[in-house]
């Protein structure tokens, strides 16, 4: 796995409904993929997100976002926790920003022809997402099915890691993913 520099935060104000501009992603961070359809996802195939850094901001923002103001998540002027005896010894993220984040990160890690997800299955939180930490997702297919006739049932395995190798979260994603037959003319 390469080392990048992080992405630049962005927080959208609550009125612009649009999607943000893109974030300019270092040279050596990986291309978005090419929308890719069932076909194209073969079992074991697997992409690597670029780093995406959480801030404090971030944790704040999600606060607000979710109404959650446990003080686990929330730091002093001097960036200790506001928990007296927090587990981790310093604020964590929220564990459900981790995986919102995973979520973002890996819908163009790869970018797929994604009609619904399905499900999440299998999810644990196996590591705290401290302040400041810098994470990216690794997404492996697990599996195929067909669903009907223009579309797959794709199971992926996803996992949110830390620039120093720690899994912090994974489980399985299941989505349904178009055919490229979806999207050709059929004759009348």
């Amino acid at each position: 796995m390469s080392d990048s520099t992080p992405i630049q935060n962005a927080i959208i104000p609550s009125q612009n409904a649009t999607r943000p501009d893109p974030v300019v992603i270092a040279k050596d961070s990986p291309e978005p993929t090419e929308t890719l359809y069932c076909e194209d996802l073969q079992v074991g195939d697997e992409w690597l997100s670029p780093w995406r850094t959480i801030t404090a901001d971030d944790v704040r923002a999600f606060s607000v976002l979710t109404g959650d103001f446990d003080p686990l998540h929330d730091e002093d002027e001097n960036g200790e926790s506001l928990m007296p005896k927090s587990p981790f010894g310093r604020p964590v993220a929220h564990g459900l920003l981790g995986l919102s984040v995973l979520a973002g990160l890996s819908t163009e890690y790869p970018r797929a022809a994604t009609l619904a997800l399905v499900s999440v299955s299998d999810w644990n939180f196996d590591n705290p997402v401290f302040f400041g930490e810098r994470v990216r997702v690794v997404t492996t297919v697990e599996s195929t099915e067909a669903h009907g006739r223009r579309a797959a049932k794709i199971t992926w395995h996803r996992q949110l890691i830390s620039d120093d190798g720690r899994t912090l979260q994974q489980g399985k994603f299941v989505t349904l993913v178009a055919s490229n037959k979806r999207y050709r003319r059929q004759p009348r």
